[in-house]
């Protein structure tokens, strides 16, 4: 492949390159370059937020480069302060074990093993040791570290800064020093960082990596990013069921978000998916090819089949489970909210947590998604209830 088509595949669905000219450079030395991207192990499960990036490392892999998918088992005790309003609970180094094998054996769903090398920052971070730490700190002044966007802001609003959640884009950066980075990827709250890898390559007399960014991928509310500790999140290693169910309870507009991100079909196949909806043919419909390409690339084509099939019949023919419990629930004169209703039938956890649930689109009334939070069974009223894919109740209000 020619370098401008290289280049042209490498940009597709990236949100920034810098530099598109270093990048040209580098692809024209005709050898495999090293690419790195860093995931902390907070959680013990990819989601397909996570795959936005490993997709990216995909292609690079597809076209003859080398991976080096960086979990930062050191980085995760510290806890990644992107984002982030407060200073983030750091993990114990029990937690992040379990969780970075749990990534580890995930990864190859997608990566090519023979073109991936799994690397543990704490191999050479701990070699730093209290002096080598010290040392990397003096390379950066407050200033500079207050002018990211998340620090500036909770320095200005008086919340606290820990000292420690300074040393997370200096170690960041540091790896790309380690590793002898070409290229780092990463999400676009992470530009940041990624420039620092940059900044301290050069202090130490190497060419700097290349940053490419990439798009953060919405979870299933369509506002906020895909995110374990939201449960808005699409595991990777859901079941092929829950799966596609999650990817159909997807706005029809984020539908789109979804299919740019995330599917392997070509623009111009993406192009005329928008027309056929714009021609008349059901959203819906189109949703059902985004669900199959996702459930068959996690699992198998038949599983995908099956996934579809098994929705079709829940929920556009009204299967229900023939063991479903009934609940008789005190109404007032205006009914009883929604939320309290779930939450005394057991449905959810608090009130609260059935809000939210709403606000997801993951509660159903008589097969139709709910989406008014203020919605009130009334008095005398009867209707099953489905909140996610396997809670089911039967509601009466008296």
């Amino acid at each position: 492949m020619s370098i401008t088509d290289s280049l042209e595949r490498i940009q597709r669905g990236a949100e920034e390159i810098l530099l598109p000219e270093e990048l040209k450079k580098k692809l024209a030395r005709g050898r495999p370059l090293r690419i790195k991207a860093g995931f902390d192990p907070t959680a013990p499960d990819l989601h397909l937020g996570h795959t936005v990036l490993i997709n990216k490392l995909r292609q690079f892999q597809e076209l003859g480069h080398e991976v080096l998918f960086l979990i930062g088992d050191f980085t995760g005790m510290i806890g990644d302060p992107t984002g982030k309003s407060h200073t983030r609970p750091p993990l114990t180094p029990e937690q992040v074990r379990q969780n970075a094998q749990s990534y580890r054996e995930q990864v190859f769903k997608i990566l090519d093993p023979d073109r991936t090398q799994v690397v543990f920052n704490s191999q050479w971070v701990n070699e730093l040791g209290s002096a080598g730490m010290i040392q990397l700190a003096a390379r950066h002044t407050v200033a500079r570290m207050l002018e990211r966007d998340d620090f500036s802001k909770r320095y200005s609003d008086g919340k606290a800064i820990a000292i420690h959640e300074f040393l997370y884009p200096l170690i960041q950066g540091w790896d790309s020093v380690a590793l002898k980075a070409d290229v780092e990827v990463g999400g676009t709250d992470q530009k940041f960082n990624l420039l620092v890898g940059r900044r301290l390559q050069e202090q130490e007399g190497m060419e700097p990596q290349v940053v490419l960014t990439m798009p953060i991928l919405e979870g299933l509310d369509g506002v906020q990013k895909m995110s374990k500790s939201l449960d808005n999140y699409i595991g990777i290693t859901e079941s092929p069921e829950e799966m596609f169910g999650k990817l159909m309870s997807v706005s029809d507009e984020l539908m789109w978000r979804y299919f740019e991100l995330l599917s392997f079909r070509s623009l111009a196949e993406l192009e005329g998916l928008r027309q056929q909806v714009v021609d008349g043919r059901n959203p819906r419909d189109v949703k059902f090819e985004l669900g199959e390409e996702l459930v068959a690339r996690f699992h198998s084509a038949a599983q995908a089949e099956g996934a579809r099939r098994s929705f079709v019949e829940r929920f556009q023919k009204g299967a229900m489970p023939d063991d479903m419990p009934e609940y008789v629930l005190d109404g007032q004169e205006g009914g009883i909210p929604i939320a309290n209703a779930l939450k005394a039938a057991g449905m959810v956890g608090s009130t609260s947590e059935g809000i939210r649930l709403i606000q997801q689109g993951a509660v159903r009334l008589d097969g139709e998604k709910l989406l008014d939070r203020a919605f009130s069974l009334p008095a005398g009223g009867e209707v099953v209830c489905q909140v996610g894919k396997r809670r089911f109740a039967r509601l009466k209000v008296r």
